[in-house]
């Protein structure tokens, strides 16, 4: 059996809230406890409400955020605690690609400049050597090589995301972590943009982790879906079982919110009230009780565990 490339285990990351004079008030668990294993050349979605810990994941996967507690392993190697220097030697093979790219590029720096970044930092090849792997890279997502000359603010959003995962392809990376990969593009561009994804993928023999809140992308990309609700793994399994037998209430009425083509939003069976519990102040038990229609004592005063399921996993006491 092919063992993951990734494994996350019993993973927190944990931000303290600090009051007058900076006296610590609490904590806000905006990852507490997941786990669940990667496997080479899926692509592993993971969907939530804004606020429910997806990007904060994936930040602390990649290293961006130390974690509080747990394990990532990552080529059989535990990646979580690394010093710099072992951290750097990971990053070449476990990137991250961000939810504004425009952002994650230097805008004094011509695209060009900021593609070399990476491969000066991180290997030890020639400026010759450099230059082909960057022309080589930039035509595989797409881009004319006119385009090392300009600027960020000179191309488009949906250009800067070329952009930014052909700074990332340069090192030739196993594992890509896409945060809202499509987020604020035109339809038309979030479909060349996913084909994109697609294609790269067989051509870089590239694993991803695809953190977005549109269903109708995840439900066309993913072959696997976690869905998170404040800080924790809810329900997770084969994207066909989520989509087409839910079995988390909370799943349920994310799925009832999705836009149909040929209509408004149907609301008919969508029955999600109020907004999530302030993650500083978190509900006892169940976290999602307060918003459940079949919340009952047990939920108040025990927190439900992911446990295997048919067809996935799922916390939740009265499950579907």
């Amino acid at each position: 059996m092919t063992p993951p490339i990734l494994s996350v285990r019993n993973l927190r990351r944990h931000f303290t809230v600090r009051g007058p004079f900076n006296r610590r008030m609490g904590s806000i668990k905006a990852v507490d406890d997941v786990s669940f294993d990667l496997m080479p050349g899926e692509i592993f979605g993971l969907v939530g409400e804004s606020g429910c810990g997806k990007s904060t994941l994936g930040k602390t996967i990649m290293g961006i955020h130390r974690p509080d507690a747990g394990e990532i392993w990552f080529g059989g190697q535990q990646i979580a605690h690394l010093p710099p220097v072992g951290a750097r030697a990971v990053r070449r093979n476990l990137q991250y690609a961000y939810q504004d790219p425009g952002a994650s590029l230097d805008p004094r720096w011509k695209i060009g400049r900021s593609l070399h970044e990476p491969l000066a930092i991180h290997s030890a090849l020639a400026p010759t050597e450099r230059e082909a792997r960057i022309r080589d890279i930039l035509k595989a997502v797409g881009l004319p090589e006119t385009h090392l000359d300009l600027y960020p603010h000179e191309i488009s959003g949906g250009q800067q995301r070329r952009v930014g995962l052909a700074r990332i392809l340069t090192l030739h990376p196993k594992v890509v972590i896409l945060d809202e990969p499509t987020s604020g593009l035109d339809v038309s561009v979030q479909a060349t943009v996913l084909s994109l994804f697609r294609g790269l993928r067989k051509t870089f023999q590239l694993t991803y982790v695809f953190i977005s809140h549109d269903l109708a992308v995840v439900r066309m990309m993913c072959s696997r879906v976690a869905v998170m609700y404040l800080g924790r793994i809810v329900e997770m399994g084969p994207t066909d079982a989520i989509f087409d037998r839910p079995r988390h209430p909370y799943t349920r009425s994310l799925l009832a919110a999705i836009p149909k083509i040929g209509g408004a939003r149907v609301t008919r069976d969508f029955w999600l009230q109020g907004e999530p519990p302030d993650p500083g102040n978190l509900p006892s038990g169940c976290r999602f009780r307060t918003r459940c229609p079949k919340a009952a004592d047990v939920c108040a005063h025990q927190e439900p565990a992911l446990s295997t399921a048919e067809h996935g996993s799922v916390a939740c006491h009265f499950p579907e």
